[in-house]
């Protein structure tokens, strides 16, 4: 079945075909972290939906290289500048964490130099591929084993500055007068062509926030930065344009071309990132690619995840909404429930994150585990009439390659799993046996990558689920004696503890809270 999704850059869907005259190999670019802080759960929403395209792909028959970056210098805090405004996310850390040392506010778990961005980097990169790993994102832990699908620009910095000099020297880029490198957008004409930006605008400053100061030293007002000779800057390389650093942009478009572009000129299939990088940062990699490489195309096809909110606004400290993976784990949350709770509102709408919708994720995720286990234990007993998650494969599959509609997918998932008589035998007479069911579940979780960290949850878990259920049959026993306050103590109990107790007519069932 073909797979069609949505093309920022043609603003049309079509099907998905590789470069690969084989058909075979997809070369997949995903913009990842900068890494002066924890990432927060709108980060890791596009993360996880470029791990689900990467894992249909997958499922698909494709072989899959994927890359994702570690931004450990040049990305700088006002994003809509397209040179970069303000300072580099990394000095900016810097400064924050040498204040927070000072007043003695420093994180839980940071043991670093708050001074050195080189410290600063490694921590929190780090710690993102420790929260990327325990959501279950495939390119992090192929990485354990082959560490350059994870590439940070500091290990690129000289082939940075060979595509500089190969754009100085076509014509593509110039010397400003305040010794700056810059791209020369007239001497591309699609620039603009992402964005839907035209150059006018571009021109006028309205495709973006344009430093005024900077404009007197420019040949048009949208061009943009490639190296900035600045040594005062604390992470700086020497070039022929002076001792400073590269532009962020021109990170991913060396990064991609090195560990995906052999053989076709530094162009690649697929690229993924946050609707906020369409401009300035993905615009200008198509313009510096394209113009370096001398090819018709950088990525074939764009994708990228739109915005997720909090409770219907922007995430925010002060209003208590703002979130890390790691906060969430705090409040009891697992990290199945949160994979899923990220990547179950189509990628091209905007998501809006709740604690509640988390809770229903759990459910989701304990309704599914609940599933899987009882067709493990019943997979070789006779099914009577045709398996539900067998009949529902195609319809799975159909939902996904309709431009990755995930939620299709877990609607057609959870209608079948309601089929599973998870509250009886598994005997009786058919054509076939349960274990082509729980084939089919796991197939489907292939994409979905829910089941295996609920089972690696389970595993690791310090609760003591024996205990939990003596404490059960406690409060049974005094609810059956009619002791309500002794019934009452122990459910009390158990909730102080994080778990939460549910009666229905099948009997009583726990759960961990999510706070």
């Amino acid at each position: 079945m073909p797979l069609r999704l949505y093309n920022t850059l043609t603003r049309t869907h079509e099907e998905f075909s590789p470069l690969d005259p084989d058909g075979r190999l997809v070369r997949f670019y995903t913009c990842g972290p900068t890494v002066y802080d924890y990432a927060h759960v709108g980060n890791f929403r596009a993360f996880l939906n470029a791990d689900v395209l990467r894992r249909t792909l997958e499922y698909l028959g494709y072989e899959v290289r994927h890359v994702m970056n570690i931004t450990d210098v040049g990305h700088m805090t006002d994003d809509a500048n397209p040179d970069g405004g303000g300072e580099d996310k990394m000095e900016q850390a810097s400064r924050r964490l040498q204040e927070a040392k000072k007043s003695g506010t420093l994180p839980e778990g940071v043991d670093l130099d708050p001074g050195d961005p080189w410290a600063i980097a490694s921590f929190y990169a780090d710690a993102f591929i420790e929260d990327a790993r325990q959501l279950g994102m495939k390119v992090v832990e192929e990485a354990r084993s082959c560490p350059e699908l994870l590439p940070r620009p500091t290990e690129y910095i000289e082939s940075m500055i060979d595509m500089v000099s190969q754009l100085v020297e076509d014509g593509h880029a110039y010397v400003g007068s305040d010794g700056v490198v810059y791209f020369d957008v007239a001497s591309f004409p699609d620039y603009g062509r992402l964005s839907g930006n035209t150059l006018e605008e571009l021109r006028s400053g309205e495709g973006g926030r344009v430093d005024m100061e900077t404009q007197a030293v420019k040949r048009n007002p949208a061009d943009f930065m490639l190296w900035k000779p600045d040594p005062s800057h604390v992470m700086k390389w020497d070039s022929p344009w002076g001792t400073g650093y590269p532009g962020w942009h021109l990170e991913c478009s060396v990064m991609a071309a090195a560990l995906l572009g052999e053989g076709t000129d530094g162009q690649i299939d697929l690229h993924s990132g946050g609707e906020d990088n369409i401009f300035p940062h993905h615009e200008c990699e198509i313009a510096q690619s394209r113009c370096a490489n001398g090819t018709p195309s950088f990525a074939r096809y764009w994708f990228h995840t739109r915005h997720l909110m909090v409770d219907g606004a922007k995430m925010s400290k002060r209003d208590g909404t703002f979130f890390t993976f790691r906060d969430l784990l705090q409040r009891g949350a697992s990290p199945a429930a949160i994979r899923l709770e990220l990547i179950k509102t189509h990628y091209r709408a905007n998501s809006n994150f709740t604690l509640q919708g988390l809770k229903d994720s759990q459910r989701q995720v304990d309704r599914w585990a609940k599933a899987h286990a009882w067709l493990a234990a019943n997979a070789d007993a006779a099914r009577p009439g045709p398996g539900p998650l067998v009949g529902a494969l195609e319809r799975f599959e159909e939902a996904l390659c309709n431009d990755l509609n995930v939620a299709g997918a877990i609607g057609v998932l959870s209608e079948a799993v309601g089929s599973i008589p998870v509250d009886a035998g598994g005997s009786g007479e058919g054509d076939g046996t349960w274990s082509e069911d729980l084939e089919a579940l796991e197939r489907m979780d292939v994409v979905l990558g829910v089941l295996g960290l609920a089972r690696e949850a389970t595993q690791a878990s310090d609760v003591d689920e024996a205990a939990i259920q003596v404490a059960i049959d406690a409060r049974n026993a005094a609810r059956d004696a009619r002791d309500w306050a002794e019934a009452d103590r122990i459910r009390d109990e158990l909730l102080e503890q994080g778990i939460a107790i549910k009666d229905d007519p099948e009997g009583t069932t726990w759960s961990r809270v999510i706070q």
